[in-house]
């Protein structure tokens, strides 16, 4: 009998032909996910990649000034960024925070009524053509008191009668006036019966006292 290498012929405890396919079949499965989860992140940094300008345009316009959700995605599709990498860096806006509408409504509401002397009209106009959801702008005009309002509308008006500094002369001239007067007010949405009944009292006391005078 011809002795040889026992080594060559005797295989370790457990190392049968069926375990050594199914080691084989193991490491195939190991290797092909590794190579799957390598495209992956292959795949996810090209992402990130793409993402990058967006996000800093998005960044940019945020601090810029509060956005809304609608309003911001409307800008960066204006600049032609692909619409599905728009979509996600607006979610992540979203998640994050940066945006939230009902935030930014209160904070339109609470800033233009205040600066900008705006009625509650105009300001749930402006909002809905910034896409904001009725539910948001309804929280937010809720804030606004009606009292400051008549403060705001009566302020106009009384700015704009002492403008006036000659009694007119006929009727039509009167009315010309006090169209003036009261387009003030118009203008910012405060509603007509109220600002032309205050516009009609504001007029004639600053012709009475021009009159006196």
């Amino acid at each position: 009998m011809t002795k040889g290498n026992t080594a060559d012929h005797v295989t370790t405890a457990g190392d049968t032909p069926d375990n050594r396919e199914q080691k084989i079949a193991a490491l195939r499965q190991a290797i092909e996910s590794w190579t799957q989860g390598s495209g992956s992140q292959l795949i996810d940094r090209e992402k990130e990649e793409a993402l990058a300008p967006v996000i800093n345009r998005a960044q940019s316009l945020i601090n810029h000034r509060p956005r809304s959700v609608a309003e911001l995605e409307e800008r960066l599709l204006k600049q032609d960024y692909a619409p599905e990498l728009v979509r996600e860096v607006v979610d992540r806006c979203q998640r994050n925070g940066m945006l939230n509408d009902g935030e930014f409504a209160r904070l339109w509401v609470e800033q233009r009524s205040r600066n900008q002397k705006k009625s509650v009209a105009v300001l749930r106009r402006e909002l809905r053509d910034k896409g904001v959801a009725e539910r948001h702008i309804d929280a937010a005009v809720e804030l606004v008191d009606a009292e400051d309002q008549d403060a705001i509308m009566r302020g106009l008006i009384d700015k704009k009668a002492a403008s006036i500094r000659a009694v007119p002369a006929d009727r039509a001239e009167y009315n010309k006036f006090l169209k003036r007067v009261v387009g003030v007010a118009a203008r910012r949405g405060f509603p007509a019966g109220t600002s032309l009944a205050y516009a009609r009292e504001a007029l004639d006391q600053q012709l009475a006292e021009l009159k006196s005078g």
